[in-house]
C-alpha cells in the first residue's frame, strides 16, 4: 500500500464530522456543478445507514493545521457484489500520493465483499466521476477501470402549473402511511427496480431496516410528499419525494419513481409525476429534478423527457472487477 506523504496524516470519521465534510464535498463539487450537492442531513443519514461502520467505512486525510485535504467512502450490503467508493483530494494537495493511498485503502475495504459475497459471484467495484473532471477520469483508467455507465441529473422549471394527470381506469391515488405501508412498499420498490441497471435483490428484513432508517432519521422527509398508486389494494407504482434538493428549498426532489412490472405501459409513472409536479407548483417550488440512468433499460429518460424535463448535469460510472463470475446484477430490460 502506498504510503502518504510526509505532512499528512488519516483519522476515521464520527458523526461529528458530518458538517465539516459536507463543506468539504460540496466546495469540490461546485468546481464542475454551480450548486451543493449533498445537505448535512443527508449525508449524516446515509453515513448512519444500518450496517456501516464509520470505523471501518470512511478515512479523513489531514495536513498540518487540521487541514482537512482528502476524505473517503466506501460500503456493500447483501449480497455483496457491487462495493460503491468515493474518494476526494481537495486541489491544493493532489499530486502528492494521497489519491493512490485513497485508492490502496478503498481497494482494501472493497476485498473484504469477496469473503462476504457468494463464491462463484462476479463482486466489482464502482466509482463516479463528474462529466469534466478529467484528472479523475484518468485517475481511474490508470488504476484499471472501465466507465460503464453515464447518468443524468434532469430538471424541469415550474413556471407555470403542469399538465393535469390523467390516471388509468381502476387506478387511484394514496400517499404513504409508513405505519400502514411500510413492508407493502419495500416488496413494491423491489419489483419495480429488479430490472433496472444494476439492481440486486439482497435481504428483504435488511432492507427493510434501511428504509425505516431513511424515513424515521431524515428530519426534511414529508409524508405528504410520498405518493402511490394502488389497484384494488396493491401498489402498482410509487413516488418518492423530498421538500428539496441538497437544502435548496427552490428545488423538489424525486428520489424514487418506480412501476411494477405487471402494470407498465398504462401510463402510471407519468400521471404520478404529474401529480407530484403539481404538488410542488402548488407550493411555490420552482423547479423538480432526478437523476437516471442515461440508457434506462426501462425507457425512463424518454418519460421525463415527453413531460417537459431536461439534461441539466451529467456523471459517468466506472467498474473495477474484483472477482469474475456469475453477474447477480440486472443489465437487460425485463422480458
Amino acid at each position: 500500500m502506498h504510503s502518504l506523504p510526509d505532512g499528512y496524516s488519516e483519522q476515521t470519521m464520527t458523526i461529528e464530522d458530518v458538517p465539516r465534510l459536507t463543506r468539504f464535498v460540496n466546495r469540490l463539487a461546485r468546481r464542475w456543478i454551480e450548486r451543493d450537492v449533498i445537505s448535512e442531513d443527508r449525508l449524516r443519514l446515509t453515513v448512519s445507514v444500518p450496517g456501516i461502520d464509520l470505523a471501518e467505512s470512511a478515512r479523513l486525510i489531514f495536513a498540518a493545521n487540521d487541514v482537512l485535504a482528502a476524505a473517503g467512502f466506501v460500503f456493500h450490503r447483501d449480497p455483496h457484489v457491487t462495493v460503491h467508493g468515493w474518494g476526494l483530494v481537495d486541489v491544493p494537495h493532489q499530486g502528492l500520493g494521497i489519491g493512490r493511498w485513497l485508492h490502496d485503502w478503498i481497494l482494501t475495504r472493497s476485498r473484504d465483499a469477496l469473503q462476504m459475497a457468494t463464491a462463484d459471484a462476479r463482486v466489482v467495484v464502482r466509482q463516479t466521476s463528474f462529466n469534466g473532471d478529467a484528472a479523475s477520469d484518468a485517475f481511474l483508467v490508470n488504476a484499471g477501470y472501465t466507465r460503464t455507465r453515464h447518468y443524468w441529473r434532469m430538471l424541469i422549471e415550474l413556471t407555470e402549473p403542469p399538465a393535469t394527470p390523467e390516471w388509468p381506469d381502476g387506478i387511484a391515488l394514496d400517499t404513504f402511511d409508513p405505519e400502514r405501508d411500510l413492508r407493502a412498499i419495500v416488496r413494491a420498490s423491489r419489483d419495480a427496480f429488479q430490472d433496472h441497471y444494476g439492481f440486486v435483490a439482497g435481504s428483504f428484513e435488511q432492507e427493510l431496516e434501511r428504509t425505516r432508517h431513511r424515513i424515521e432519521g431524515d428530519p426534511g422527509f414529508d409524508p405528504s410528499l410520498q405518493y402511490l398508486a394502488e389497484d384494488g389494494g396493491e401498489i402498482a407504482g410509487l413516488c418518492f419525494c423530498s421538500p428539496n434538493e441538497a437544502g435548496d428549498d427552490t428545488t423538489g426532489y424525486v428520489q424514487s419513481l418506480g412501476v411494477r412490472p405487471a402494470w407498465r405501459r398504462r401510463g402510471i409513472a407519468r400521471a404520478l409525476l404529474l401529480h407530484a409536479f403539481g404538488q410542488f407548483h402548488q407550493r411555490g417550488t420552482r423547479a423538480v429534478s432526478l437523476h437516471v440512468d442515461a440508457q434506462s433499460l426501462t425507457g425512463a429518460t424518454r418519460l421525463y423527457e415527453s413531460v417537459g424535463m431536461r439534461v441539466d448535469e451529467l456523471t459517468h460510472e466506472y467498474e473495477l472487477e474484483l472477482r469474475s463470475g456469475v453477474d447477480m446484477t440486472a443489465k437487460e430490460p425485463a422480458s
